[in-house]
């Protein structure tokens, strides 16, 4: 699917309006797949601020953010503006520390848990 005008305007809103975004199936509070839930538990376990874009309620940023991002599948992390991954990614930057490092170097704060 083609990303629209509007639809990269949205997602264009919600990445500047917000330092740290997933977008994900569901909620932070009720993750609607293993993967988002996965996501959800890195930041949470390291503290951090959040905002969760459920996808599953606007079937236009569900494929609009594919497209945007050039990843083909959900939950989508980005740190100010900035594509980091899927949850594989997420994981493997976590246990290795480079998620850790990449959050600060990008001013935000953590507070493990």
């Amino acid at each position: 699917m083609a990303l629209n005008e509007h639809t990269r305007q949205q997602i264009d809103r919600e990445l500047g309006g917000n330092d740290v975004v997933l977008f994900m199936k569901g909620t932070p509070v009720f993750p609607m797949c293993g993967f988002s839930a996965a996501s959800v538990q890195i930041l949470s376990h390291l503290g951090v601020r959040f905002k969760g874009i459920n996808v599953l309620e606007a079937p236009e940023i569900r494929e609009g953010i594919k497209a945007y991002s050039d990843w083909p599948t959900i939950p989508q992390l980005y740190v100010k503006g900035e594509f980091v991954g899927g949850c594989d990614i997420m994981k493997e930057m976590y246990v290795s520390g480079e998620l850790q490092s990449h959050l600060a170097e990008m001013g935000i704060e953590t507070d493990p848990v």
